[in-house]
């Protein structure tokens, strides 16, 4: 069956057409749901699908194109990742035991897309509890990288990266908190933003059984997926937004624009590696190659400053808060363990998985002085961006790599240039702006020799959004941006 003119269109493009009268939504939704038909059984990226609503949807936002209403995506179908509630469908993060629980409403950030007349197509694939960059559990089974099947697409939105890649709808929706969104992005070659923290409510991506109330995860944040990076901004400015029934009763959101809309006037902090957490010669020389493209084009840009705050003492500070909140849902015998093995550590046992351990029995006191920690890290970041606009770095140190799914992540092994280190090390990249709660676009930057996708992440100020994702547009229009997988070509 040949491919449709619009499978791997940008959701920009799509919306114009479907204003112009050039398609219909259900010709769209009706293309994503015949794809999902004939690849999915390879990739396994839509673990629930719910196709008979998404075309009554789609005839209803067709019914809404005839009549002239506008809305920033009717008629655009996307998918969700699993872990956010949409009504009569199964929420389950991956935990078996929650096979059976059916979500009774439509999380916030559902209700806000769905408000803006996308048409839901289904549900995509995560890993267990959300906790690793490869999405495969025991009720829903393993997702696989378009562009490689025996490789991991990312994690956890997974299979929204997955979805995104293979042409099921031109957008997708995720969380982050260890790189979730950009993680995944970044492995399948497509595009994320992780916004500044709390700028989108999550009421409704809840773990079941949990009841679906207003709740701050500390470090976590939801955000949108896409193709391109123009698309980011048009899902972020439907879903951002404090929560009508919380803060929403007295505030509202008025984002600042982009400090900048050309290149020229652009002042840039580039880092290609630390010994944190080394990155490999492809990820190198594509951050290298991107760095030189953006010089030639009046970006004013830097390769190292002063200003940075040390990577190596905000890495280890981002594994401890990180398992301190990770660590509070342990069961109670993993928890005592972990209690147990963290006193036994040596003192000046400084690595990140001496830190993590120790994050998993942190005391209210001592996360109390890790969190005066992370103010003054913000305040660092503030101080940099007084004289940068943006800081790009690595999003991961290596492409995709092969399916691994030994249960212990701290055992698991990755290779950097032939050299083994630490799986669960890899958090150090995505915390760079995780810790702070900074705005970070994902963004695909080429291929590494063995054809698997690669790219970067540009961080930007806090609440200043539109400015990594107006660095992202620039750059995808100057240097190009997704490129769909071969052998999904027909």
């Amino acid at each position: 069956m040949a491919k449709s003119e619009w499978s791997f269109k940008s959701a920009v493009e799509l919306s114009a057409a479907l204003t112009a009268k050039k398609v219909s939504s259900v010709e769209l939704t009706q293309d994503a749901i015949d794809r999902i038909e004939r690849h999915d059984g390879k990739i396994n990226a839509i673990c629930v699908r719910d196709f008979d609503r998404a075309l009554d949807a789609a005839r209803a936002a067709d019914a809404a194109l005839a009549r002239g209403e506008t809305k920033p995506l009717l008629g655009l179908p996307m998918t969700v990742k699993e872990s956010y509630n949409i009504a009569g469908l199964p929420t389950t993060w991956g935990i078996p035991a929650q096979k059976d629980f059916i979500a009774k409403e439509d999380a916030l950030p559902v209700t806000r897309v769905k408000d803006a007349g996308t048409v839901v197509v289904g549900k995509t694939n995560v890993p267990l509890g959300l906790g690793d960059w490869q999405s495969y559990n025991d009720i829903y089974g393993t997702t696989n990288n378009p562009y490689d099947l025996g490789r991991t697409p990312g994690g956890s939105s997974g299979g929204s990266s997955a979805a995104l890649a293979a042409g099921y709808g031109p957008l997708s929706i995720g969380s982050d908190i260890g790189g979730s969104l950009r993680v995944p992005a970044f492995h399948c070659g497509v595009y994320a933003h992780k916004p500044t923290f709390n700028l989108a409510a999550m009421r409704g991506h809840t773990p079941p059984p949990l009841p679906p109330l207003p709740f701050e995860r500390d470090l976590s944040v939801i955000g949108p997926m896409a193709r391109s990076a123009a698309d980011l901004s048009l899902v972020l400015d439907v879903m951002a937004g404090p929560d009508p029934i919380d803060a929403g009763l007295a505030y509202r959101l008025e984002l600042p624009a982009a400090r900048h809309t050309a290149f020229k006037d652009f002042r840039v902090l580039v880092i290609d590696t630390d010994p944190v957490m080394p990155t490999d010669t492809a990820v190198r020389g594509t951050i290298n190659t991107l760095a030189d493209n953006l010089a030639r084009v009046g970006v004013k840009l830097e390769r190292s400053s002063p200003l940075l705050p040390d990577f190596a003492a905000s890495s280890r500070l981002y594994m401890r808060m990180l398992l301190s909140f990770l660590g509070a849902g342990f069961p109670p015998d993993v928890y005592a363990g972990a209690k147990k093995a963290a006193e036994a550590l040596p003192e000046g046992d400084n690595s990140l998985g001496a830190e993590r351990l120790r994050g998993i029995a942190l005391s209210h006191r001592d996360w109390q002085m890790a969190n005066g920690g992370r103010t003054r890290l913000r305040a660092q970041w503030r101080e940099l961006f007084k004289t940068f606009d943006a800081v790009i770095c690595p999003v991961m140190p290596i492409a995709a790599y092969p399916h691994d799914h030994s249960p212990e992540q701290e055992k698991r092994r990755i290779m950097i240039d032939g050299k083994p280190h630490v799986y669960s090390d890899q958090l150090a990249w995505p915390g760079i702006a995780t810790l702070p709660g900074l705005p970070s676009t994902a963004i695909p930057t080429g291929f590494a020799p063995d054809g698997l996708p690669i790219g970067v992440q540009i961080v930007g100020p806090w609440l200043e959004d539109r400015t990594p994702l107006k660095l992202a547009e620039l750059i995808e229009r100057e240097f190009g941006g997704f490129v769909p997988p071969k052998m999904f070509d027909d």
